[in-house]
């Protein structure tokens, strides 16, 4: 489907034109015309399928038609900063044409700059729950107008224990609104709390949550624990790629790899929880600009980060 068969506004067609964005995808062509008719919407589909773009283009419709304010009227919830991060650059891509304002707030930096923001009015929030919670706590946010909320990525937010500051979070916003939950997997739990939190919910799932994008090509090796750093590092040299993203299970192992990788000559950094914002930003923005040839990642980076051309080990 054709981006103008969703009857979307100019300023968001011209946005759309300019990213190079001219057919939906699945997720975007299924979600889209629900959530411009106000229902709320759950929504399943893998990384990198679009599902951002599957409620900010609506979101940004329905705020554009709606009656201007100074108020925060969308709320999205991701689990970590990254995501926030590339979620907000999102919507000002697409608000490119439109008098809308989004911002990102997250931890690991001063709030400062975040709240002098907030004090100017912002229409779009996507924030993760920490430092939602806390700006909230300081009286800098206030939720009262608030016309939609966005759980992104939820069946991590719910692995990483955010479940109780959602709920929280929950109690500050009108009952009466739109509530939209896209999310990698749909384990039972995710259902039932989506249920709990949603009005008659459009439930889309657009493939099988375990299948791969059709790009992808997958191979697996058996070895022994002792032996993993010298596959890779055969992998890495027999099969020589621009950009290379390695996931590690532990903090620790993501840096101690990292020191063996530039050891050996290859170019690699690291992003990992204990990691400051900035570092890991420098990092992934080093990675995308193809700086550093390794990004050496825990699961921080598992979800919803959108890097081109990039092989994952």
């Amino acid at each position: 489907m054709n981006f103008n068969q969703l009857d979307l506004t100019s300023p968001l067609c011209r946005a759309l034109a300019d990213t190079g964005y001219s057919s939906t995808t699945l997720i975007q062509s299924k979600a889209i015309p629900p959530i411009l008719d106000g229902k709320d919407v759950l929504g399943c589909a893998r990384t990198g399928t679009g599902k951002t773009g599957a409620f900010a283009i609506p979101i940004l419709q329905k705020l554009q038609n709606s009656k201007k304010s100074t108020s925060i009227r969308t709320l999205v919830l991701t689990p970590t900063r990254e995501l926030a991060i590339q979620v907000d650059q999102s919507f000002k891509v697409y608000a490119k044409y439109l008098p809308l304002r989004s911002l990102a707030i997250y931890g690991g930096v001063p709030q400062n700059k975040q709240v002098s923001v907030l004090k100017k009015g912002v229409d779009i929030l996507v924030a993760t729950p920490g430092r939602l919670m806390d700006l909230m706590q300081q009286g800098f946010i206030n939720l009262s107008a608030l016309k939609i909320l966005v759980l992104d990525e939820a069946d991590r937010m719910l692995d990483m224990g955010f479940v109780n500051d959602i709920k929280r979070i929950l109690k500050q916003v009108p009952k009466q609104r739109q509530t939209l939950l896209f999310s990698a997997t749909m384990p039972k739990e995710i259902r039932a709390f989506s249920h709990s939190i949603m009005k008659q919910p459009v439930e889309i799932t657009v493939a099988p949550v375990s299948s791969p994008a059709k790009t992808v090509e997958q191979s697996v090796y058996f070895v022994e624990n002792k032996e993993k750093d010298n596959v890779l590092f055969h992998l890495l040299k027999t099969t020589p790629l621009d950009r290379s993203l390695i996931f590690t299970r532990t903090k620790h192992r993501a840096d101690k790899l990292v020191k063996k990788l530039n050891k050996i000559g290859i170019n690699a950094a690291a992003i990992h929880g204990n990691k400051s914002q900035n570092a890991r930003q420098r990092a992934l923005e080093n990675f995308k600009c193809s700086n550093i040839s390794i990004l050496v990642a825990t699961d921080i980076a598992s979800r919803g980060i959108d890097i081109d051309d990039a092989a994952t080990r």
